[in-house]
């Protein structure tokens, strides 16, 4: 189902994004045996920047706030529901013109990736460290790693 905000931009900074209104993402933590783990997904080969690991998220629809957007596209892509969360901080990663919302949040009981619902823009997902990300990340979240780190307390 197409959203008239679907569709390709270019912030001032020359950087083609997906969203006409912007984009949001959800940003699942926990506190693991190690420290933090992050849910990610890995993302279809046919999408942007496919291949890569990054959180659920999308292009927001006409008056959609970030946070509903963030848990909209969490639920279509992982299954996720916003009763099964607790949220926590946002993040905006402004470039001119063009936003990304990262939304955290941390799960109420356990979450296994085995036990979500994957839609055809996931071809998997796992609770990855962040000290050890040994995986291709999507450049947006890898950039805005050093400033999310610091939130997921």
């Amino acid at each position: 189902m197409r959203s008239p905000t679907d569709g390709w931009t270019r912030c001032s900074l020359g950087h083609r994004h997906w969203g006409l209104a912007g984009a949001a993402g959800l940003l699942v933590h926990r506190r693991g045996a190690d420290g933090v783990e992050l849910l990610l997904q890995h993302r279809v080969e046919w999408s942007h920047h496919g291949g890569t690991w990054g959180t659920p998220g999308g292009a927001l629809h006409p008056d959609e706030s970030a946070v509903d957007g963030a848990l909209r596209e969490a639920g279509e892509e992982l299954g996720l529901t916003a009763s099964a969360l607790v949220l926590g901080a946002q993040s905006v990663d402004d470039h001119g013109g063009w936003s990304y919302t990262t939304v955290l949040a941390t799960p109420v009981g356990d979450l296994e990736p085995a036990d979500l619902r994957l839609n055809d823009e996931s071809v998997g997902v796992a609770w990855l460290s962040p000290t050890d990300l040994g995986v291709p990340l999507h450049p947006g979240l890898a950039a805005s790693l050093p400033t999310l780190l610091p939130l997921l307390g």
